[in-house]
């Protein structure tokens, strides 16, 4: 029987879906619709090999279908809930060695010590990982790799690209994969092992995908946008702002019929940013800019809420259930 956000994916969706559902207005308002999903066309300067990577994404898409899914979902049919928890668990704290590196490497040194301290905690209290004991004393878990190490240290994201079976990726994001790849202790234990991490991974976000594709109208430009949308919210550690081009406002206003308030007036006074209208409108796209990141810094503290009430009652299911097996 499947629920909705279950103990080891309750934590790992709600992140996802708070990126998601930010982007979701974002995407549903800018997609030019024409009636097929195939006709829609989404203007991306970070996209511009847009045309191949659907086909990518289509090839990705029919081996989801037809063998990580079934197999993923033959995992959790015969792997009870207590060990995916453990499994995930045990996946999630040796991710935290890279995190641990990546944390110096950004100089976040205070963060460094509480993530080896949870590294150190949940490795010899947690059974080597199986337990998240750190989460009880409050270490919370970090996200680090070595893309977010690579744009603190000013190098550009470069183009979107959609990697054939590893899915959605950056041009900063390859070389940032190998490092993180080659820091993962999981890259030398064996083949059974990586096998069972990618069948946890895909487990873990069944219920994010099965979202992307009941709620887009086109799936690509919903992924597309969220992954950037996660990805830049990770690098600048949330404190990405709304932001506009200057230059597109002034050309905006200059075609409008207020166009007179910021071109060269009759005194020949050419500093169009100095006049009335200009002030102005200024204000007005501000205030435009800081309710829409209310709206969306709203929105997505009530879909946590949301989330973390489905994961209580995934929990009283949960104790239910066994107490129907101890009778």
């Amino acid at each position: 029987m499947n629920r909705l956000h279950k103990g080891n994916r309750s934590v790992k969706i709600q992140h996802i879906f708070s990126a998601l559902l930010i982007v979701v207005v974002l995407t549903l308002g800018g997609c030019a619709t024409t009636g097929d999903v195939e006709q829609q066309t989404v203007v991306s300067k970070t996209d511009p090999y847009e045309n191949f990577n659907r086909k990518i994404f289509g090839f990705n898409d029919s081996v989801d279908n037809y063998v990580a899914e079934p197999v993923s979902n033959a995992y959790k049919w015969i792997t009870p809930q207590f060990m995916q928890t453990g499994v995930f668990n045990f996946f999630n704290n040796l991710k935290n060695i890279n995190v641990v590196i990546n944390d110096v490497l950004q100089a976040k040194f205070s963060q460094s010590a509480e993530d080896t301290g949870r590294l150190a905690i949940n490795s010899t209290l947690g059974l080597g990982g199986l337990f998240d004991v750190a989460k009880n004393v409050g270490l919370e878990q970090n996200e680090e790799d070595f893309e977010q190490t690579l744009a603190v240290w000013g190098v550009p994201q470069g183009s979107y690209l959609v990697l054939p079976i590893l899915g959605p990726s950056t041009a900063r994001g390859i070389p940032g994969a190998v490092f993180d790849t080659a820091a993962n202790p999981v890259s030398y234990i064996g083949m059974p092992v990586q096998l069972l991490s990618m069948l946890n991974a895909r487990a873990s976000a069944e219920g994010a995908l099965k979202f992307i594709d009941e709620a887009a109208l086109d799936p690509y430009v919903f992924t597309r946008e969220s992954f950037l949308q996660w990805r830049n919210h990770l690098a600048t550690d949330g404190k990405a702002e709304a932001s506009f081009d200057m230059d597109d406002l002034e050309d905006e206003s200059l075609d409008g019929d207020n166009g007179a308030a910021f071109s060269q007036d009759s005194s020949g006074d050419a500093n169009a940013s100095d006049k009335p209208g200009f002030a102005l409108r200024l204000d007005e796209k501000t205030k435009e800019i800081e309710r829409v990141s209310y709206s969306f810094s709203s929105v997505a503290q009530s879909f946590d809420a949301t989330a973390r009430s489905f994961e209580e009652a995934g929990n009283k299911l949960d104790e239910l259930e066994k107490s129907k097996r101890l009778r």
